[in-house]
């Protein structure tokens, strides 16, 4: 159960700071751009040295899936992770949509109906976004596998290569699709943007699942075998 909680505290801090940064920064400018890719990724390296130990630190279903398709970790755990990552996206969003309300927030995003949730126009449409997500999500998640691999890794140095990773991932898609790559991240600020955010929000789960397993079955064709 402690791995359940953490993975939904650190979601919700994810959900509550990246997108939190894209509200009230705004993603319209470059700096506001580089601005957000930055909070998400020390967010993830911030909750990694945090919950590490005790779950991991997936904060993102895709991962979960990745993991476990990569053998390490059993379904039912997965499925408690999954549990304790979409609360956490939701309270993240909950406490972000107050916060606008109470401070009558204005600007590039600086609304409800903003929330810092994903959008598929800029990428041509669904299926523009969807393939975006597949190939960032299978990117994202193929660094995870790597620098968390037993006998490969990076040891203590994987949280900050993930984190890495995410802002580099962040950079070249805030402006196609908000970048999601994460499942749990999207369906929270959606439930509270609504609209398109909302009707669209299927993209930014199906896709990074869809990536996430596609990178586990890359990474256990090239890992070496296990002894």
């Amino acid at each position: 159960m402690k791995k359940y909680i953490a993975e939904c505290i650190g979601t919700m801090v994810l959900t509550l700071l990246g997108c939190g940064t894209a509200v009230f920064l705004g993603c319209g400018t470059p700096a506001g751009v580089v601005g957000t890719a930055i909070a998400f990724g020390l967010s993830v390296v911030a909750m990694a040295y945090t919950i590490g130990e005790i779950s991991g630190c997936h904060i993102n279903p895709a991962i979960t899936l990745g993991v476990a398709l990569a053998g390490r970790m059993s379904w039912k755990e997965a499925c408690g992770y999954w549990i304790g990552q979409f609360i956490g996206g939701i309270i993240g969003a909950a406490i972000l949509y107050l916060i606008i309300k109470v401070s009558g927030a204005t600007g590039a995003m600086g609304s409800a109906a903003g929330m810092g949730a994903n959008g598929v126009a800029n990428a041509g449409g669904a299926g523009g976004a969807f393939l975006v997500e597949v190939i960032a999500t299978f990117l994202f998640v193929f660094v995870v596998l790597g620098t968390t691999d037993s006998k490969l890794g990076a040891g203590k140095f994987a949280g900050l290569a993930i984190g890495l990773s995410l802002i580099l991932i962040h950079l070249v898609c805030i402006n196609l699709t908000g970048t999601s790559v994460n499942p749990a991240r999207s369906f929270g600020p959606a439930l509270f943007a609504g609209g398109d955010a909302l009707k669209d929000v299927w993209v930014f789960i199906v896709a990074p699942l869809v990536g996430g397993a596609l990178s586990a079955v890359c990474w256990n064709a090239i890992a070496p075998a296990k002894k």
